[in-house]
């Protein structure tokens, strides 16, 4: 039997919200990875997870992946995102993170490294 992942039932319409404003670099990659384009692995964007929101998530291979705006480099987010990935390791994750520049001005680049961490 499958094991749902826990998480704050308050973050769900939050998701919802930020589903439907997704910057242009989390729309870029989201237009690569959804409808199973990676390896036909499915990927799920803006999910909740304990008490977070992860940009975009792999259930089957455990997989989070996070595009960071300039805000991630404020020294109380870098501390928020370590704990945040901390978090995601030891409930079992593997966690991605890129920059929206390297998203937006390398988006092959980023793919290539996303395919390669499905083997």
């Amino acid at each position: 039997m499958k094991r749902l992942i826990e998480y704050d039932k308050n973050l769900k319409s939050f998701s919802r919200v930020l589903r439907k404003k997704m910057t242009d670099a989390e729309r870029l990659i989201w237009r690569k990875i959804r409808g199973r384009q990676i390896k036909g692995f499915q990927f799920y964007r803006q999910k909740p997870i304990g008490n977070y929101i992860v940009d975009f998530y792999c259930p089957k291979i455990k997989l989070v992946l996070e595009v960071d705006g300039g805000q991630h480099y404020q020294d109380r987010n870098i501390f928020r995102d370590k704990a945040r990935s901390d978090y995601l390791n030891k409930i079992g994750f593997k966690v991605l993170r890129f920059t929206n520049i390297e998203v937006l001005k390398n988006i092959d680049g980023v793919i290539n490294k996303i395919w390669e961490e499905t083997d």
